[in-house]
Order: structure tokens, then sequence, then C-alpha cells
């Protein structure tokens, strides 16, 4: 039992890996419900006085099992629209690449300066998310009246038919369009993409939320595939971002400079796989405001951490 007390792992003591754990569960129960589950573990690495550079690539790596058990998820969604992901996972590599480069190579001070400046924009789409999701959600419904404009007036196509058989067959034809259910994907939304892609490379917590506003606008989808297009480009970001960090870690750092802290993205890792499991039924069972009251909070935590460490210099 005393071994366990002085056990040490980066620097941290086992009440503070408790702690991480407990934030990864957390963060993956979260992200099965609102998502943000960033804005849960980035504090708490933060405030025990992991490097944010550091605290954010280790965090990113560890929630990559939990991003990929999302998508999964949306499978059935996400087959129904292989043709969009085949255009904008391109896209989302590019710019995760980019922004994962970005984050690792720029020094430590300039994300020490702009990451307070990512928080609040963060949180803002965390407080707007509710809107935003409605208003996704009212414009996915209307796009899918739009697909049957025979429903509520049968009368004109009945008139039609006395046209003759053949007029009327091809009129019954062009009523039916050839499957326009495939959305499509437009020079501006593969943009859009790329651009949350830089973001999400470099500071991983919300991008979900700024993707689903993204898709909600510019893909003309339901509301069930774009979230299953939203999950996948997140864990693929995510996953390449990962990739860029191990590369420029291992490539272009001494051993003694390298920002990975394997404990810690262990750590997550099993938390929000465990948080990922339980979330569905824990979560639906808690007010998205408690939760998403927890995520602000958490975020204030950080971004008053972060200022102090910037203007006070410790």
């Amino acid at each position: 039992m005393e071994a366990l007390a002085d056990f040490e792992l980066h620097g941290l003591g086992i009440e503070f890996l408790l702690l991480i754990l407990v934030a990864g569960v957390w963060a993956g129960a979260i992200n099965t419900v609102v998502g943000s589950g960033t804005l849960v573990t980035f504090p708490v690495l933060v405030a025990m006085g992991i490097p944010p550079v550091s605290a954010t690539v280790s965090n990113a790596m560890g929630l990559i099992a939990g991003n990929f058990t999302g998508a999964w998820g949306y499978r059935r969604e996400i087959r129904q629209v292989k043709s969009v992901l085949i255009k904008l996972v391109p896209a989302s590599v590019l710019g995760g690449v980019i922004g994962a480069v970005l984050l690792i190579t720029l020094p430590e001070e300039v994300f020490g300066r702009v990451a307070p400046i990512l928080i609040v924009v963060s949180l803002a789409f965390v407080i707007a998310q509710p809107r935003l999701s409605a208003w996704v959600r009212a414009r996915a419904a209307a796009r899918e009246e739009e697909k049957r404009p025979d429903q509520p007036g049968a009368e004109p196509a009945a008139a039609d038919t006395d046209a003759g058989a053949d007029g009327g067959a091809d009129e019954a034809a062009a009523a039916k369009p050839a499957k326009p259910s495939m959305p499509t994907v437009s020079l501006v939304l593969m943009l859009l993409v790329f651009a949350a892609g830089i973001y999400g490379g470099y500071f991983v917590a919300a991008q979900g939320i700024l993707l689903m506003g993204i898709l909600g606008i510019f893909l003309m989808a339901n509301i069930q595939q774009a979230n299953g297009v939203k999950n996948l480009l997140v864990a693929v970001v995510n996953l390449t971002a990962a990739i860029s960090y191990l590369v420029v870690d291992y490539l272009l750092r001494e051993p003694d400079e390298r920002v990975i802290l394997w404990g810690v993205v262990g750590i997550i890792a099993v938390g929000s796989t465990l948080g990922g499991l339980i979330g569905a039924w824990v979560g639906r069972r808690l007010s998205p405001l408690v939760l998403r009251l927890v995520i602000v909070t958490l975020g204030l935590v950080a971004l008053f951490v972060m200022l102090r460490n910037l203007f006070m210099g410790g």
C-alpha cells in the first residue's frame, strides 16, 4: 500500500493519475452525449502543471479510441454517404496534418498565447450548441420535405393522367427523381472542412460542434447522416494528428524535448473507452444542461490557469 502511495508517473502521484482516469471516463461519456470531452481532460492536465502542448497532444491521442467508437455507432449512416466522405476525408487529413505540425513545431509560447482564444471559441460553441443543433435539425427536416413535393397535393398528378398513358408514365418517372438522396459536396464545404481539420489538429476541443455547424449549412443531408460524417471526420483528424505528433516528436526532437506523455495517453485511452461504453447509459439520464455547465466550468478553469501562466509567469 505504501509502494502504491509513493508511485509516480511523469512526476504525478497516484491521486493525480486517478483524477486523470476519472476525467477520461467523464470525457468519454460527455463525447457520447454532447461532445467537447477535451474541455474536461485538457483543463485537468493543465491544472496539474502539464505544459499546454503536452496536454493537448497526449489528450488528443488518448481520446482516439473513443472517437472511432462513436464513428462505428454511425456506420449505417456513414455507408449511406460514402461518396461524400471520399471527398471530405482527404480535406480533413490534410487539415489535421497541418494543424498538428503547427502545434508541435511552433514555440510553446505561441500555443500559450493562442490557446486561451481557442478555449473561448470552444466554450462559445458549447454554449451555442443547443440552438445550433435545433437549427441544423430544422434545416434537415425542411430538406426532407423538399424531397417529396408530391406528398401534400396528389390532385395535380391525377389531373395529368388524362394526357395519355405514355404521358402519364413520363410524368410518373419525372415525379420520382432517381435517388437524389446522396448529398453533394461543394468546394466551399471542402475548404471549410479543411479549415476545421487545421483547428482540430491544433487544438482538438469542440471540433465536432464546429463541424456539425458547417455540415448543417453546406451538406444536403439529414441530421443522422451529418452526425455520422461529423463523427468519422473528427476521428480521422485526431488519428492523422496523432500520427503527425509521433513523426515530428520522434524524428525532429531530442528525447528530452519530446512532448508526448505516454502514461497520460494510456490513462485517458482507458478512461475514455470506459466512458464511451457507459456514456449512452449514464449520459442520457443526466441533464444535457448539467453536462454543459460542467464543460463550461472546467473550460473557464483552464482559461484562468493559462492566462495566469501567460501574464504572471507561473
